[in-house]
């Protein structure tokens, strides 16, 4: 995630981190060159490569430029529910932490507290792993492990339910006891039903993209309007065509990289999540409610880029 004040107008121009062109230059390169040639061989050989009316290009233009913008906003939407997400995962953990308070005055309480505030740590860096695969400290999860539930984590292809289904079980063998009344009971296993709705909802924006159909449609649109357009502008613009056709593409293609990203707001992309920070705050705050004071900072942009 990009994290950086607005920059003056003399700087806007020339900033690259965050900015979409170096995903795109190769197809702004493309048209570029294509339009010079058709420039080019308009004016040498006008007959073999005519002119066409640019009427029918604003009409293309309009429709094409809704069409990516219904797709944008869909991206973003998926982008914004993700956060929305993780910040309910955020809200979930502190609470849960807080209501763990109950058990320090049973038998061993301030240990079987530990265990359960642990594990939803674990739970947290768990799922960061899973829904961004090859990232840093992918096992990290493992280090909060009670040693007690060690083996049964052990070769575990879901470590996240693994850390859902120990919460509930310790829970469950508590209120068997009878350390835990029925509403304390209920209460915890709500926290506990709620960070799993908040895994289920992640697990659906991740495995379920924008239908390819219509990102299919769009890509094609795109490219054609983009190879077509110097055949409707080279008489009235001239030489400036290329200019006004890298202009035209950057805008496209810009948008339609856009919402690539937006679209997998999990990955590890200039646009993606900070997944890693929000884990890290999530991990300091519950390991402070135990008391503990060796946490290590938050995570800090590096090069205005936050992960």
């Amino acid at each position: 995630m990009i994290i950086r004040p607005r920059p003056p107008l003399w700087k806007l121009f020339f900033i690259l981190k965050g900015s979409i062109i170096p995903d795109i230059v190769g197809q702004l390169v493309g048209v570029s060159i294509l339009s010079l040639l058709v420039v080019a061989a308009h004016h040498h050989w006008p007959d073999w490569v005519p002119s066409i009316n640019g009427a029918p290009f604003a009409l293309v233009g309009i429709a094409l430029s809704i069409f990516l913008g219904f797709r944008n906003n869909a991206c973003y939407d998926r982008w914004w529910e993700a956060r929305r997400q993780w910040g309910e995962l955020i809200a979930v953990s502190r609470h849960f932490a807080r209501q763990t308070l109950v058990l320090d005055g049973i038998p061993d309480g301030l240990s079987v507290r530990s265990d359960l505030v642990r594990l939803t740590i674990a739970f947290s860096h768990a799922l960061r792993g899973q829904l961004r695969a090859g990232g840093p400290d992918g096992d990290r999860w493992r280090s909060f492990i009670p040693d007690r539930f060690k083996t049964e984590v052990a070769g575990m292809r879901r470590p996240t339910d693994a850390c859902l289904r120990m919460i509930s079980g310790e829970l469950a063998r508590l209120r068997a006891e009878g350390t835990l009344s029925d509403i304390l009971y209920q209460s915890l296993d709500q926290s506990v039903g709620r960070m799993g709705l908040v895994q289920a909802a992640c697990e659906r924006i991740a495995n379920t993209p924008v239908p390819f159909a219509y990102t299919l449609l769009l890509h094609r649109t795109a490219y054609l309007f983009c190879v077509l357009l110097p055949f409707g502008f080279q008489d009235s613009l001239g030489w400036f065509t290329p200019v006004a056709s890298a202009i035209v593409a950057y805008a496209f293609f810009g948008l339609d990289a856009l919402s690539e990203h937006l679209e997998t707001p999990f990955e590890t992309n200039p646009n993606g999540l900070a997944l890693q920070a929000m884990t890290k705050m999530i991990e300091n705050n519950l390991r402070e409610s135990l008391g503990e004071k060796d946490v290590d900072p938050l995570p800090l942009p590096q090069d205005f880029l936050l992960m």
